[in-house]
């Protein structure tokens, strides 16, 4: 099975890709707002489903930042 794709990045990768710290990354993480699994002692974000989400996110995200300007982005619906 050839899969040229990666199903998983590490928190670093996904920092430097969003453009957000390390810090605020775990903490999405841990709200469960970044798609990410643990294998054992480490985690890492999952790929795909990341990709889907920035992917269902408007463009600018004006109207989703007026209803929570607290939101790190657009929930997915």
């Amino acid at each position: 099975m050839d899969r040229p794709d990666r199903l998983v990045m590490s928190v670093a990768e996904a920092t430097e890709l969003l453009g957000i710290s390390r810090t605020l990354a775990y903490e999405l993480v841990a709200r469960g707002e970044l798609p990410s699994l643990r294998l054992g002692g480490r985690i890492v974000i999952l790929t795909r489903p990341l990709m889907r989400l920035l992917d269902a996110a408007p463009a600018d995200g004006a109207a989703e930042q007026a209803e929570d300007p607290g939101a790190p982005w657009p929930r997915a619906s």
